[in-house]
């Protein structure tokens, strides 16, 4: 036991840099390969919550552009959607590094979106936006005339009109399919690992340590269901926040009835 919290001690951080550099080269346990995996899970928890936030805000821009009357903007919302759902994610990370490659080589400003921290981060960010802009914009299509009809009726208008009715009302329709979002973008961060983006001094995400332990040990029914149980468990807070937050949204719901307790009773006597 004193060995596993040394263990921890010394890499529960090692991915971002803090602890021992050195990795484990023989004699590898359950609690390092635990230990190392989940530090590598810092990666792809800052991956998808920081795509996520960002991505949240341009997706309901692309989203209002698609439904503008505008065809320039509408255009253009239309062409992201169609270029980031059209094609891979891992062909977007490919071709997003040597794009930045190419830029490194010229202005020193581009040095950092060649690293994953940045560029695949912006990939991850674009990508979820796209997918995130078709929900919303498919829940703006959903809304009841008779909640627009109310709220012209009440003399709203303009951004007080959107904040108050539109923009709630797109969020309540829209939620369950963008919790099914925010569950994707985070499986898809171990995508990050076979991009092009290097992982700078070992620092890699939890599929980097899950790969080394499996490479070294020629036994991958250990490390990778250690991944996936990380997984499972950044699934099942997604839900119970996401869940939270639609349970807020739709507050002012009727909720359904609560259902009676199971009572045991025998029936003894006829």
């Amino acid at each position: 036991m004193e060995e596993c919290f040394q263990t921890i001690s010394d890499y529960a951080f090692r991915s971002i840099g803090f602890g021992e550099r050195l990795l484990p080269r023989s004699d590898f346990t359950l609690c390092q390969q635990f230990t190392l995996i989940g530090s590598g899970m810092i990666w792809n928890v800052y991956f998808g919550v920081i795509a996520l936030v960002s991505g949240f805000f341009l997706a309901t821009a692309v989203a209002l552009g698609k439904a503008a009357k505008n065809p320039v903007i509408r255009k253009a919302s239309e062409w992201f959607i169609f270029l980031f759902r059209g094609s891979p994610l891992f062909i977007q990370f490919f071709f997003a590094y040597f794009f930045f490659l190419s830029l490194k080589g010229q202005f020193a400003f581009f040095s950092p979106f060649t690293a994953a921290w940045l560029g695949a981060l912006i990939v991850l960010f674009l990508n979820t936006a796209a997918y995130s802009g078709e929900i919303f914009y498919g829940a703006l299509q959903s809304i009841p005339k008779g909640d627009t009809e109310a709220a012209d009726a009440y003399g709203l208008s303009g951004w007080t009109r959107f904040r108050r009715v539109i923009w709630p009302t797109m969020l309540r329709l829209a939620w369950p399919a963008y919790t099914n979002e925010a569950i994707f973008l985070f499986h898809s961060t171990t995508l990050v690992y076979f991009s092009g983006f290097p992982a700078w001094q070992q620092k890699g995400d939890a599929l980097y340590y899950a790969s080394f332990f499996a490479d070294k040990t020629f036994n991958p029914f250990v490390p990778y269901p250690i991944l996936a149980f990380y997984f499972i468990l950044v699934t099942l807070v997604i839900i119970a926040i996401m869940g939270r937050i639609g349970r807020r949204l739709n507050r002012h719901l009727p909720q359904d009835a609560p259902r009676p307790k199971f009572r045991f009773r025998p029936q003894i006597i006829r």
